[in-house]
């Protein structure tokens, strides 16, 4: 092999070998979470395409929900809805194995770095390719001994429900999904190499981006605790493990964002709820005084109506931002001031907020009805949760700069001089 192509082969069994891991881990993550949930029981070999689906969604893909009933009948189903603790995982090895062959060196070409992202990603949308033809099943509901189900026998009416990957969908936002994963990895790692033009951004942006990751990451550490306790205390050990392994960031980040003050709107109707816990899940089901008249607002205060131990989320909130402060201080060099650093922090956490908010909201209805008779309301449902973004986001930059500050104030030991390249969080 020549020297000249010997670089471009490492790159391309680098980024497989990357490819590979990520969306093995995910397979491994989302097939465990599905079979606790029991998707291991449904029929006609279903199990296979719902994990497919899964790791498509948590690798950027996007599924449709369809649903059918026959010869004069309809039914109405979406889904929106991102199983992020698949998504971390595969996040975390992919980004690691990204990283590795980078370490080391604190300047590198604008076109060696082209030249390892570019063999990742094009992969990456091959693989996605591919899971998103395995992505396809329908299902056959039973409407029971009810009116609706004694029609749709006689008319062969059957409702059905299933999905289907959206793969020029699946393609584009899996593209931005990736992308986005790179472009973190290299603003967090402190070995990894940046253009020599970028490389005086590096005290600004990197201690920052650092610590705002370790605060997402501590909140799921934290998540993984409760989930335990809650599993080996209270019953259900099989859901609780479930909702680890599929969906933890979905509740623990949005908790985050109550904790500083941050608020959400939903609602839950029918049959179908969240696996969320149950306080969260009755003001949900609440009437509440949202910013629409049919969504109850989640926030600190509705939820401590239910139960007074749900300000445990701002002292917990406390604790963390406070250490996410000192780390990001400790991790800048000596020149960096406490304005500069309240600053740093408020942009990354707002930044982090705005992408969680976009990431753990959900949607999802199913409606069906027969010849004009309404829905089955043991099939109909909705369940919806979506961030008050403006608020929450710009309590975020306020949290931040505070914790920043006081972080800037904590005593420390600080680093002499302008930022060497150091320990990423991804190896």
């Amino acid at each position: 092999m020549s020297p000249t192509t010997a670089p471009a082969a490492r790159a391309w069994r680098d980024a497989f070998v990357a490819v590979l891991a990520g969306f093995a881990v995910m397979v491994v993550v989302a097939s465990a979470g599905l079979a606790l949930a029991g998707a291991g029981d449904l029929p006609g070999g279903a199990f296979p395409h719902v994990v497919a689906a899964v790791v498509l969604m948590a690798a950027g893909g996007s599924v449709d929900v369809t649903g059918g009933a026959g010869f004069l009948a309809g039914a109405d189903a979406s889904l929106s809805l991102l199983p992020l603790s698949v998504s971390l995982a595969g996040a975390l090895t992919t980004g690691w194995l990204f990283l590795r062959p980078l370490h080391n060196r604190a300047v590198a070409g604008v076109r060696e770095l082209l030249a390892r992202a570019a063999p990742l990603v094009l992969l990456w949308l091959a693989a996605l390719t591919g899971t998103a033809l395995l992505s396809r099943q329908n299902f056959a509901l039973s409407t029971g001994d009810s009116v609706l189900g004694d029609i749709g026998e006689v008319l062969d009416a059957t409702p059905t429900v299933g999905f289907e990957a959206a793969v020029p969908a699946s393609l584009g936002f899996g593209l931005l999904w990736i992308l986005g994963l790179l472009l973190v990895s290299l603003l967090v790692s402190r070995r990894a190499p940046l253009p020599a033009g970028l490389v005086r951004f590096h005290a600004a942006v990197r201690p920052a981006a650092f610590a705002v990751v370790a605060l997402l990451l501590a909140y799921v550490l934290v998540g993984i605790g409760v989930g335990l306790v809650v599993a080996g205390t209270r019953g259900h050990a099989d859901r609780t493990l479930a909702v680890i392994l599929l969906g933890l960031p979905n509740l623990v980040w949005p908790a985050l964002t109550l904790g500083f003050g941050g608020a959400w709107e939903g609602k839950a109707e029918g049959p179908f709820g969240l696996p969320v816990p149950k306080v969260l899940d009755e003001v949900l089901r609440g009437t509440g005084q949202g910013s629409a008249p049919d969504l109850s607002t989640i926030d600190v205060a509705s939820l401590t109506e239910q139960d007074s131990r749900a300000w445990w989320l701002v002292v917990l909130a406390v604790v963390l931002l406070l250490a996410a402060g000192a780390l990001a201080a400790a991790r800048s060099p000596a020149h960096v001031r406490a304005w500069q650093h309240a600053l740093h922090l408020a942009v990354a956490l707002a930044l982090a907020t705005l992408v969680v908010c976009l990431l753990a909201r959900i949607q999802a209805q199913f409606g069906l009805s027969l010849l004009g008779i309404g829905d089955a309301d043991q099939l109909g449902g909705e369940v919806e949760l979506r961030p008050l973004l403006w608020r929450t986001v710009g309590l975020a930059f306020l949290a931040g700069a505070v914790a920043g500050f006081l972080g800037a104030l904590l005593p420390r030991r600080r680093r002499p001089g302008p930022a060497r390249p150091p320990v990423a969080p991804f190896g």
